[in-house]
């Protein structure tokens, strides 16, 4: 039998955020293995700890999707940091410093606990940057098509400067600027044209944000090709929003840190911090913080191999 842990993350609340399996003692596990416990979970990712390649490291993981395992993903390593470390330190406030062997690089991540808050903010291990081989970018960004893959208007897509983007750093995503909160919570895939357009891309998700009344940005990301019909907090696409934000003018020189608010159509609201540190128009460094709380406990079987 193996322990497992579940809990909300970006979240100081149970039952909100974005809920994560994580799976303890996995060294022994196959890749299919490990995908048939994503399927049972059916939770939006779930991370697998294993013994780390280097010992002077906390752990290394692998995180999977119900259909596919990624090489990075932000609401499971912020969820498993906090388990990890929570469990070291045991009661009371503690700082702490873990570094998480993921496949696409190595990514260090802070934890700390005031009172009854547990927090953890990640560097990302890959600086968001441009997919050079888009089957079709041009079909892909297009504002006439994407409308109508999500159901909106043409003039529902863009406000500002900010125009839609194909951007990457592990995971890719196509990024929607939405011109109002109304048409945020509208938008929705529409089939065949949301296949099409994710054809077109070489993608199978959509970020949409939009500035929000209490926060800076508030977002949506749709995934249904990859089992995720949508997402509370999408923490890899919040990281990679920053190439995004350079690219529409939204960046100060320097370090620029943002709230994001994530989930509110889905009842299950999600804070995230990002900060992003750009110097002459190039990304430095991008950092992804939020909280997160345990929700369950307990064993399940591991499937034959």
């Amino acid at each position: 039998m193996l322990t497992f842990h579940t809990c909300d993350v970006f979240t100081d609340r149970p039952f909100a955020g974005n809920p994560l399996a994580i799976v303890l003692g996995a060294d022994d596990l196959s890749t299919a293995q490990m995908l048939t416990l994503a399927r049972e979970f059916n939770l939006s990712e779930t991370i697998f700890v294993q013994r780390p390649a280097d010992p002077s490291h906390t752990a290394r993981v692998r995180i999977f999707f119900p259909t596919a395992e990624i090489p990075f993903a932000g609401h499971p390593t912020i969820g498993c940091a906090i388990h990890l470390a929570t469990a070291a330190a045991g009661p009371g406030d503690f700082d702490s410093e873990i570094v998480l062997e993921e496949e696409a690089g190595l990514v260090p991540v802070k934890v700390w606990r005031r009172g009854t808050a547990t927090r953890a903010e990640f560097v990302a291990p890959v600086l968001p940057h441009a997919v050079p081989d888009a089957p079709d970018l041009a079909a892909a960004l297009d504002p006439v098509r994407l409308g109508r893959a999500l159901g909106l208007a043409t003039d529902d897509i863009g406000f500002a400067a900010h125009r839609p983007g194909l951007w990457q750093g592990g995971p890719r995503f196509l990024y929607a600027p939405i011109a109002s909160l109304a048409a945020l919570a509208r938008a929705r895939p529409i089939q065949p044209v949301w296949s099409e357009q994710m054809q077109a891309a070489g993608v199978d998700s959509i970020y949409l944000y939009t500035p929000g009344p209490d926060c800076d940005f508030r977002a949506r990301m749709f995934s249904p090709t990859a089992g995720i019909p949508e997402d509370p907090a999408t923490g890899s696409a919040s990281a990679i929003l920053a190439a995004q934000l350079l690219a529409s003018g939204g960046l100060s020189e320097g370090e620029t840190q943002l709230a994001l608010r994530q989930g509110v159509e889905m009842g299950r609201p999600s804070d995230i911090g990002l900060a992003v540190v750009q110097r002459g128009g190039r990304l430095q460094q991008v950092r992804v913080a939020g909280n997160a709380v345990p929700v369950a406990s307990g064993q399940i079987r591991a499937p034959k191999g």
